[in-house]
């Protein structure tokens, strides 16, 4: 039996919400995972997280097995213990990571350079779910082959069939029966390899998918075209996992494609650069067009920052360097993000999915004025 369900309870054309169980707690989808790269999502602590209603968050292998190990987080009653985080976590295998640090890639693993001392560094599929089951997260993910785009088509292609027999390996080196594995489908943005991947991975059982290697260099055009047809071969009863996505029009895209988890570091990114996510459009706080605004940075949202704090004096702290600008501004971006998500849930149950994007694309048109300030 699984370490997970999830079970669809309204759907919206493709889109679909549902509930997905773990040993650690219930998740409503569609959700969207603040990421918490070194066992810390930036700025915000548990009890923040809590406030603002996450219910999954994202920690990164590649980073924790680095610093401070997995070892020590283990002996530290594993990332729920270490974090204090009671409810649900994923943990990405740490492949967009090596991707990133130029690697040499072989049939039984990757070579790469560690970020922090430069030295070199060996890690294979099976040493990736090793370390994995010792972080003790409620879904880990395979090792997989992430392909930089635009890319030629053959070398879409080989990673796409290495991640495939990796997937098998991982498969094989899974012993915890209380975390669910997930598969990773790739194939680039070329529809026939998407659907190939997606058919050849839910064949080896996975509870659950990522969709891979997208966010890469992709156009929005190809981006919908590849989930569109990573989608057509999945099994429409397990969830499917859009890794490295949270752009507005990008969550909203694919949750209309029926996906249901996403991470990303965008709102938090933004966040700690001033930027503000908003129903309205997003904005630089920094511009002086702030500087003696008393409204909230978003007028329908109740969060903390909103409800406490003027854009004036937000503005003011941005531009003094002060350190509490990063943790309001983060939980403002988080909020906005997850309540957009759990908008789209309630859209679907409602079926009207299509009337909402309609409506968020026309109130966050901006001005040319408006994009230069961006």
């Amino acid at each position: 039996m699984s370490a997970i369900t999830w079970t669809k309870s309204a759907e919206d054309g493709p889109a679909r919400t549902g509930t997905l169980k773990t040993p650690h707690g219930e998740v409503r989808t569609p959700a969207f995972m603040p990421v918490g790269t070194r066992a810390a999502v930036k700025a915000v602590d548990p009890t923040d997280l809590v406030a603002l209603g996450a219910e999954l968050i994202l920690a990164n292998t590649y980073h924790l097995m680095l610093r401070p190990g997995e070892s020590l987080i283990e002996e530290m009653g594993g990332l729920h213990g270490f974090m204090a985080w009671e409810r649900p976590i994923l943990t990405d295998s740490g492949g967009f990571q090596i991707f990133s640090l130029d690697p040499e890639i072989d049939e039984q693993g990757a070579t790469f350079r560690s970020v922090y001392d430069g030295e070199t560094l060996r890690l294979t599929p099976e040493e990736s779910v090793a370390v994995q089951e010792s972080l003790g997260a409620d879904i880990i993910m395979v090792l997989d082959v992430c392909v930089g785009l635009p890319a030629p088509r053959e070398v879409v292609e080989s990673g796409m069939w290495r991640t495939l027999r990796w997937a098998e390996r991982c498969l094989a080196a899974h012993s915890r029966d209380d975390q669910a594995l997930f598969g990773i489908v790739q194939g680039g943005v070329d529809a026939d390899l998407r659907k190939a991947s997606a058919e050849e991975t839910a064949a080896l059982g996975f509870p659950g998918f990522g969709i891979g290697g997208l966010s890469v260099g992709e156009s929005a055009g190809e981006r919908n075209l590849a989930l569109e047809a990573a989608v057509s071969g999945l099994p429409d009863d397990r969830p499917r996992y859009v890794m490295g996505l949270g752009d507005t029009e990008g969550l909203l895209e694919a949750i209309t494609r029926g996906a249901d988890l996403f991470d990303c570091v965008i709102p938090t990114r933004l966040a700690r650069h001033g930027r503000v996510l908003t129903r309205q459009g997003d904005f630089n706080l920094k511009i002086s067009a702030y500087e003696t605004d008393e409204g909230p940075l978003d007028p329908e949202c109740g969060c903390h920052t909103c409800v406490t704090h003027s854009r004036a004096y937000l503005r003011h702290l941005v531009r003094t360097g002060e350190l509490s600008a990063h943790r309001l501004l983060t939980i403002h971006n988080l909020a906005y993000t997850m309540d957009l998500v759990a908008e789209a849930a309630r859209a679907i149950t409602e079926s009207r999915l299509a009337e909402l994007m309609d409506e968020v694309r026309r109130r966050r048109r901006v001005s040319p004025s408006q994009a230069d300030a961006l």
